[in-house]
């Protein structure tokens, strides 16, 4: 434990889309930094962890060069932890956090942004929200051995087990903030003039939107499309990979999103995508090449697009083959992990000595 340099913090024990994003680039930053996680849920046997005393006892002590060791924190009550020891606890660290929200930060987060020796976003949006300007941008990316196309869009589809020829998806947790209310009213326009088309709404539903979700599905099944517009739950991770292959459209309507990982999954999954103006998606996708981009869509828009791309099938694999390129070229969980890995090294000073 005396020559781990970087703590990387884990506070959720609740699974979400930051810890799925710290968990892809964890395997990528070990083999570049001796690393250790402070919490051990959701963290494979491969990775070490510590409690918090191990924490506290470990970062007392200078590293075995002469070195600091870093504490990369992605959620308030991290910096919270890692200021604590360090202020309190004589802890000798050097804080970096990642910000990825795109809105405007509460006193308590400026606050303990200002208290941090770096900064990480991964995005120009989320960047302008901060104060103070970030130390470097780093786009999220994603495993392209896991989310990679199917040979047969048709085969893939049909593997699912789902009705129709072809599907559209949306996936994520099922609430407004996510725009399903924006897919479930585009799927009703456009679903009768495409039968070879099944919509699948993908996630959890909380029982804090359980009242939203019964208000879509009985104007699903006013207009008779219970059994083409589809709520299928909760997925296993291990299934993601499976859906985003075998729809061949995927929508993100988010009306606010930190980053938004789904529409690279599915680029890489070779699938076309339709999107909102949220998160980093008008930064990634060039407009009508991997798929579509609009701010503040209306339902009516959403179908519009839909209709397009359902009526050309090859359209839609065209995008999905540049959607595929364009994140084997930019957007890899190699290339952020190795990005994140080299930034965060740089605070870890008199590595050689």
């Amino acid at each position: 434990m005396e020559e781990i340099e970087l703590i990387v913090g884990n506070s959720n024990r609740r699974f979400s889309g930051v810890t799925a994003s710290m968990l892809s680039t964890l395997p990528g930053i070990a083999h570049r930094i001796k690393l250790a996680v402070l919490g051990s849920h959701f963290i494979p046997d491969s990775i070490p962890t510590l409690s918090y005393r191990e924490f506290l006892s470990t970062c007392r002590k200078p590293l075995p060069h002469g070195g600091q060791r870093v504490f990369h924190a992605r959620r308030n009550n991290e910096m919270i932890q890692a200021l604590i020891a360090k202020n309190f606890f004589g802890a000798k660290i050097r804080i970096v956090f990642t910000s990825t929200a795109q809105r405007n930060h509460s006193w308590l987060t400026r606050y303990l942004i200002g208290q941090m020796d770096g900064i990480v976003t991964t995005c120009q949006a989320a960047a302008s929200y901060l104060i103070q300007k970030p130390s470097i941008v780093v786009p999220h990316g994603v495993n392209t051995e896991t989310y990679h196309p199917a040979p047969c869009k048709v085969d893939a589809w049909e593997s699912l087990g789902y009705p129709g020829k072809y599907g559209i998806g949306i996936f994520g947790r099922v609430r407004e903030q996510k725009g399903v209310d924006l897919f479930v009213e585009a799927a009703l326009l456009i679903a009768e003039k495409h039968p070879d088309f099944t919509f699948i709404i993908g996630g959890e539903v909380t029982p804090s939107n359980a009242r939203f979700v019964r208000g879509l599905k009985q104007k699903i099944e006013k207009a008779g499309l219970e059994e083409r517009i589809l709520f299928i739950g909760k997925q296993p991770l291990n299934r993601l990979p499976l859906l985003f292959r075998g729809v061949s459209i995927l929508a993100a309507l988010s009306r606010n999103e930190g980053f938004g990982l789904t529409p690279l999954e599915a680029m890489a999954s070779g699938t076309a995508v339709i999107c909102s103006g949220a998160g980093a998606w008008p930064e990634i996708i060039h407009q009508g090449q991997e798929g579509y981009c609009m701010d503040n869509p209306t339902p009516i828009a959403i179908a519009q697009k839909m209709d397009e791309l359902m009526s050309d099938p090859e359209k839609i694999a065209v995008m999905g083959h540049r959607g595929r390129k364009l994140v084997e070229a930019s957007y890899t969980i190699d290339r952020e992990a190795a990005q994140l890995a080299a930034y965060l090294a740089t605070h870890v000073k008199d590595r050689s000595a």
